[in-house]
């Protein structure tokens, strides 16, 4: 009975505050309902993210972001997947929120710092005229401690196995802020994503979860990129998906520290400079905008 009426009154605190103005983006088909939380106040973000990103009942999107204002060129910046957990760092919406920064007339430069769980982020807007961001995706952690990975907390987890869903897979662990484990395959059409997925993603392994990346080289400076989202499933891009796809690729002696990374929605650039800090390029695209509105 309590968890029953719990469960009403987490709705009820969304449902009353239901009038909110968004602006609906993708980046290479990952998509996402922005919202310029000053102006549209929200109680409860994960009741708020299950809701409106069901592509049935609500708008429909793999998240929800929030975006705070601080200075002209800072902002902090949530991002609510669309089961309605909180994601550290996503490197797709941080190609969209400058642009929508942008739109709403609230960065006049072309630089925006976006201040996330995952810690600073700085984004810039190198051609407006075709929608194209470059963002600094900061350093990659690579010890088991920082990603997280279970096992000795200094040591790096490269071409290491894990079993799951009948299989064992081997992979590379990186974090961008948020966690990945990278496999390469030499053939991508033949992983049932669907299956491999999920099982990757909850494997004990990994006590935070983890975003999960099949990766076939097609040559040195090209890979082929599949990747399952923690919390939402299979997208057509993840741009630290993208990003932890190149560190470990470099790591395991497959491409250099600047390669292509094809996605099911388009393609990123990506380059470890100096094998420091992680930098990505590639468009992203308002699709609408609105006001949603929910009646009890």
């Amino acid at each position: 009975m309590t968890s029953f009426g719990g469960g009403l009154a987490r709705r009820a605190l969304f449902l009353y505050n239901t009038r909110m103005r968004f602006v609906k983006y993708h980046g290479l088909g990952n998509d996402f309902v922005i919202v310029n939380a000053a102006e549209n106040p929200v109680t409860d973000w994960a009741v708020a993210a299950r809701r409106v990103c069901d592509r049935r009942f609500g708008i429909g999107a793999d998240g929800l972001v929030g975006v705070w204002p601080i200075d002209g060129e800072n902002v902090k910046m949530r991002i609510f997947n669309a089961d309605g957990s909180e994601a550290e760092m996503c490197g797709n919406v941080s190609r969209c929120v400058p642009l929508f920064w942008r739109e709403k007339g609230l960065l006049t430069g072309t630089r925006l710092m976006l201040h996330t769980l995952a810690g600073p982020i700085i984004t810039e807007i190198i051609d407006a005229s075709k929608n194209l961001v470059c963002v600094d995706m900061g350093v990659p952690r690579l010890t088991r401690g920082e990603i997280p990975m279970r096992g000795n907390a200094e040591d790096r987890a490269i071409k290491v196995p894990v079993e799951a869903a009948g299989h064992t897979w081997v992979g590379t662990a990186v974090s961008m802020g948020n966690p990945h484990f990278v496999i390469f395959v030499p053939d991508l059409e033949k992983i049932d994503l669907p299956v491999a997925g999920p099982a990757l993603e909850k494997h004990p392994d990994f006590p935070r979860k983890t975003n999960v990346e099949f990766v076939q080289r097609l040559d040195p400076g090209t890979l082929r990129m599949r990747v399952w989202e923690r919390g939402v499933g299979i997208t057509q891009a993840c741009g630290t998906g993208a990003c932890a796809t190149l560190v470990a690729a470099t790591l395991t002696g497959r491409t250099g520290t600047d390669a292509r990374i094809i996605l099911d929605g388009g393609e990123l650039h990506v380059s470890w400079r100096g094998r420091e800090h992680v930098f990505m390029t590639g468009p992203a695209q308002k699709v609408f905008e609105g006001e949603y509105v929910e009646k009890v």
